[in-house]
């Protein structure tokens, strides 16, 4: 067979320990000359590790081959800091042994220790095992600690063995949880490193500055004054020798002392000239706040993808553009470099705006509530420093326990969903994601493209990484409020104190309608509460103490509900009445709660919204419905937390070459549709049962082939156009013989004509419950996995749930519970239970196939039935296509 073209690895921008940039790419012709001046200036020490010994010459030869590299047989990549080229890595397959491949490193003494050799490698592991690759080897003198520890710090599985002058290595390319692991905590404390720029500058110029208040570049002049920024401020006005009172300075380039952040708030035309005199002076991060750029069109895109450009290449931090800025309320530093009339308090959330108008609002909205903010961000067109990145900082940040986003778009949504993942195993993230319509699913062609295109993807997935979505702005901060104020309930039952009997009923019906439970409260804990009470009290749950309750009773029945262990949050109603005054209420339900550290406490205080003063750190909601919703949020926010997280399972069996082998072959041809046979191919090398098959293009040749299957069959048209094939008419089932396929052959032939180019016929598989399993590969999010309720009413009863590939066990077990028709494998009603296990590997094993193929676009399984011992697909459908190439991103590492 013809080895498979291979695509040119795409380029990649990689943030380092200290923060600092270089892009990998693949190499050209034209690095000759830098690649001989990379090996010439290597110290004698790293020439000798690197090349065991041999010359500077012979270093120097190297350089003509490694340009040569055909992307097949060799891949090579190079390291760009700014200008120069800064490492070289690559690998040569051993042809003696195709799946394995030698591997080599070289990189400039002056980024030695900053991370650029470990994620060389990860990148080169990346590419090999998308190629079939299954290790890489590598010679090392035993005296080469740095390389050793490259590799031992990786993450991936090493074995060694010592020999005379070196040790040999060989490195599984297996991705495991320790390298994951590893890998998530150093692009972690790379984003951390690159993100201070931005929040921790010592010095800001300000680029736009003006004389006139109003504008927008005064405002951020005043708001930097107003704030008491820490450092240094340098207004840059080229008409003007002073703004504000203070000296400005024609340009950037013009000012004495370093700047750490400039803003740029000029027009459009004037930006990627105000970039190039930053770069020049040494300015190590940007804001830019002008629109008219990517949100405007063709021109505003290229405009933008050049300022990128250059940024990237100058390992230079952005925000923006077409953004209002962002904030920092620290008191080391208290930076406002926002226009925004507004400074929040300080506190520990996070908050990161896609929209600066709405940025405004929120900023506003938090000073109201009194929610402390931490950080805000305006990320704008998010042309550089996206949710990921922020992310990974707030993740870091000891400033920061709960981080708020508000989201129009993704953009490298599978990475942000893996990141998310993570950080709120730790972290709470609460996020508003607006647009929930999709007009995509027209298009697609298979039950799971087009079932992938509902807004109830977008909250699965955000489920799956452990976001809370919040439907509206309002609920994004009552959830934070409570967040930041209060622990995570234990469980799902809820206590309601009240001094009114309708606000409670209220209260208590929308935690039922939430997922939430009224607590059944013991005997002794309401004879407690009888003891407090006057005899006409509710002593139930909800507990009303009628509207002459003192606050003396508040605080006393609020004790007891926080020592009941049946009990694991208390929603607390005050309504004014004429004798009470709700400040000793509220005094005295603060003194209650002194020393609660398991159960979080919500209030609704009338006139009273989010961590009001008196309050102390319960929040208060205006209704009692908001307090209910925001509890039952945070509460399945805590379950999530509490499972654990599952391991993506390693199946021995698994043909990958195989399977990779049969997409490159379509591939070839043009991809699309795979034919029957090749599609059970496809499944059998991933160990994925399917109903045998036999293709005919006769009557005769269906026959034949169905006495050779064993009858009963099942004959279906095929053709290229031919996709649901029961819409049209085109399955005949229970065929008991060689008379009966030859006449629904003839049958089916009649009434498709042209449109029927052969039949499949198939063994009849008796019983089972009918399931679907497919996959998608979205372009927003990248591989889908669908399980659901399968057969002809698929979409129709849209019964699925969508998780990102690839799975964990976690996972799978999560889909099976979220789709209502898994009972029915549970034996319903007195059937006989189905093989649930055997559904579940077939989930896990679809995942690793589309995995390890990202070319296939599209897969239905559907049916699969699931029968009592094992489950098999009896018709299935893979479309395999070139995947679109994203645009490149930053990735910290």
């Amino acid at each position: 067979m013809t080895p498979p073209p291979f695509a040119s690895p795409e380029p990649s921008d990689v943030v380092l320990r200290t923060g600092a940039t270089v892009r990998l790419r693949p190499i050209r012709a034209t690095d000759l000359a830098e690649i001989a001046r990379l090996h010439e200036a290597l110290s004698a020490e790293s020439l000798y590790f690197r090349f065991l010994g041999v010359s500077r010459a012979t270093a120097s030869d190297l350089a003509s081959r490694l340009v040569a590299a055909d992307g097949q047989s060799q891949v090579v990549l190079v390291a760009e800091a700014g200008v120069r080229l800064a490492a070289v890595a690559g690998y040569y397959v051993d042809p003696r042994r195709p799946a394995s491949a030698e591997v080599a490193l070289t990189v400039e003494d002056a980024l030695h220790g900053q991370g650029l050799g470990t994620r060389l490698l990860e990148r080169l592991a990346e590419i090999a095992r998308r190629r079939g690759l299954t290790e890489f080897t590598a010679e090392v003198h035993p005296a080469n600690r740095r390389m050793l520890d490259v590799f031992a710090h990786s993450g991936f599985e090493i074995a060694h063995r010592t020999e005379p002058g070196a040790i040999q290595i060989v490195i599984s390319l297996e991705p495991t949880p320790a390298f994951e692991e590893r890998a998530a905590e150093r692009s972690a404390r790379a984003a951390t490193a690159s993100m201070k720029r931005l929040f921790e500058p010592r010095s800001v110029a300000v680029v736009g500055a003006s004389r006139q208040r109003g504008k927008v570049g005064s405002e951020i002049l005043h708001n930097l004054v107003a704030t008491r920024f820490r450092g240094r401020i340098y207004p840059v006005n080229p008409a003007s020798a002073r703004v504000a009172g203070r000296r400005s300075y024609p340009s950037v380039r013009a000012i004495p002392g370093p700047v750490d952040l400039a803003v740029l708030a000029i027009p459009a035309a004037a930006v990627e000239a105000a970039v190039d005199d930053c770069i020049a002076r040494g300015v190590r991060a940007l804001v830019i706040i002008t629109a008219g750029f990517r949100e405007t069109g063709a021109e505003g895109r290229q405009r933008e993808a050049a300022i990128l450009a250059k940024v990237r290449a100058a390992g230079i931090r952005m925000v923006g553009p077409n953004c209002m800025g962002l904030i920092n309320t620290d008191p080391r530093v208290r930076l406002n470099a926002t226009f925004s009339p507004v400074y929040p308090p300080e506190g520990r959330v996070g908050l990161a705006s896609q929209s600066g108008a709405l940025g405004i609002a929120l900023l506003d909205e938090a000073r109201r509530l009194n929610l402390g903010i931490s950080t805000f961000v305006s990320v704008g067109n998010k042309a550089d420093v996206s949710g990921n990145d922020l992310v990974q900082y707030w993740s870091e940040d000891p400033r920061t326990d709960v981080i708020l986003y508000y989201l129009e778009s993704f953009g490298s949504a599978g990475s942000f969903m893996r990141i998310a993942r993570r950080v709120a195993r730790r972290k709470p993230i609460v996020a508003v994601k607006a647009g929930r319509s999709r007009a995509g699913a027209r298009a697609a062609s298979s039950h799971t493209g087009a079932l992938a295109e509902s807004d109830a993807v977008v909250d699965a997935l955000l489920r799956q990484a452990g976001i809370i979505r919040a439907a509206t702005l309002e609920e994004l901060f009552d959830v934070s409020t409570l967040l930041a104020h209060q622990p995570l309930p234990a469980g799902r039952r809820v206590a309601i104190l009240t001094n009114s009997g309708g606000p409670a009923i209220l209260a208590a019906d929308a935690c039922e309608a939430q997922g939430l439970t009224i607590a059944a409260l013991p005997a002794a804990t309401r004879a407690k509460l009888a003891a407090v009470l006057p005899r006409e009290a509710g002593l139930g749950n909800p507990i009303d103490m009628l509207a002459s309750a003192s606050a003396a009773q508040y605080e006393k029945c609020l004790r007891l509900l926080l020592g009941e262990p049946a009990v694991d949050a208390v929603i607390v109603i005050f309504i004014p009445p004429l004798l009470t005054e709700a400040r000793e209420v509220a005094a005295a339900i603060v003194k209650a709660a002194r020393g609660n550290s398991r159960k979080p406490i919500l209030a609704t205080f009338l006139g009273e919204e989010g961590a009001r003063p008196r309050l102390g750190s319960i929040p208060s909601y205006s209704f009692p419905e908001r307090a209910a919703t925001a509890l039952a949020r945070v509460a399945g926010y805590a379950e999530w937390r509490r499972e654990p997280p599952g391991k993506i399972p390693r199946f021995p069996d698994l043909q990958v070459a195989r399977a990779r082998a049969l997409v490159e072959e379509s591939m070839r041809r043009g991809g699309g549709w795979l034919g029957p046979e090749a599609t059970n191919e496809l499944l059998a090398s991933f160990g994925i049962a399917a109903a045998p098959i036999r293709t005919a293009r006769s009557a005769a040749e269906a026959s034949t082939a169905a006495a050779a299957l064993g009858f009963p069959v099942v004959l279906k048209a095929v053709g290229p156009n031919i996709v649901h094939k029961t819409e049209i008419g085109a399955v005949r089932l229970g065929l008991g013989g060689e008379d009966a396929v030859r006449a629904a052959f003839e049958d089916l032939r009649a009434r498709l004509g042209p449109a029927m180019t052969e039949a499949l016929v198939q063994k009849q598989v008796a019983g089972g419950i009918e399931t679907i399993v497919g996959a998608t590969s979205d372009p927003t999010f990248g591989p889908l996995v669908l399980y659901g309720s399968g057969g002809a009413f698929v979409e129709l009863l849209a019964d699925v749930a969508f998780r990102l590939a690839p799975l964990t066990d976690a996972d799978a077990t999560a889909m099976l519970e979220q789709v209502r028709g898994t009972a029915r494998l549970r034996g319903f009603r007195g059937a006989t239970p189905a093989d649930e296990t055997a559904l579940k590997q077939l989930i896990l094993r679809v995942s690793a196939l589309i995995d390890a193929c990202p070319q296939i676009r599209e897969m239905d399984l559907n049916p699969v039935l699931v029968l009592p011992k094992g489950a098999v697909a009896v018709d299935a459908r893979v479309r395999v296509d070139e995947r679109t190439s994203a645009p490149s991103r930053r990735i910290a590492y």
